[in-house]
């Protein structure tokens, strides 16, 4: 099974890594730092070898990376995988200014069922069956989420069971929540946030979630 830097070194940039297998366009390595979609994170954009993963694929712990029709590469090629960190922070800093935006609904107003979630470089955004207009939590949720951010918290990320593959992050007296993305070291990083509603339909509230540069 691949080991997932990008778990235990989420600023990692740069790695060498070896070929594990190839199968016409999808390869394995041996190492990464190229997150795959996983639970609602979009996958991370690199190159392994020179060559751009136009798909990152997860599938019973392994990580299939789909290249190119008429990549060279081989079994047993040491190789450099890059990541786009650019895009890698800002779907860091957006998964997690998610993140404990759902855990502060879920504290404040009784874990209503989350229907949906999903992380791109632009925005986060969670669904929630939810009755009435969700934007009148944002009072609450914009300051609450100032307060974390502007403390400048550490955030822990570890294992539950590292045999598994079950992780988790934790700020000290705020909440401790299962998660295998990529998260931050700190909630200053997160920077300034702006919350949006969008309504989906009856029953139906959605929270957009966007990074203000």
């Amino acid at each position: 099974m691949v080991e997932k830097v990008f778990w235990t070194n989420p600023y990692l940039r740069v790695i060498e890594s070896k070929i594990t297998g190839v199968e016409g366009s999808a390869v394995t390595l041996d190492r990464t730092i190229i997150y795959p979609f996983s639970g609602g994170q979009e996958s991370d954009e690199g190159t392994i070898g020179g060559y751009p993963v136009l798909k990152a694929e997860l599938s019973g712990g392994e990580i299939f990376y789909i290249l190119e029709e008429g990549h060279t590469l081989k079994r047993g090629d040491r190789v450099t995988v890059k990541i786009d960190w650019d895009r890698r922070y800002k779907l860091m800093r957006l998964h997690f200014a998610t993140e404990i935006v759902l855990e502060l609904v879920n504290q404040s107003y009784g874990s209503p069922e989350k229907i949906g979630a999903h992380i791109s470089e632009d925005k986060g955004r969670l669904d929630f069956a939810w009755d009435g207009n969700i934007a009148e939590t944002f009072e609450l949720l914009q300051s609450e989420l100032r307060r974390i951010i502007d403390a400048d918290l550490e955030i822990i990320s570890d294992f539950d069971d590292a045999a598994k593959e079950i992780r988790y992050w934790q700020i000290d007296g705020f909440a401790k929540v299962p998660c295998c993305g990529t998260h931050l070291e700190r909630t200053g990083e997160i920077g300034q946030v702006a919350l949006k509603r969008n309504n989906r339909g009856r029953l139906k509230e959605r929270i957009e979630i966007a990074l203000v540069e």
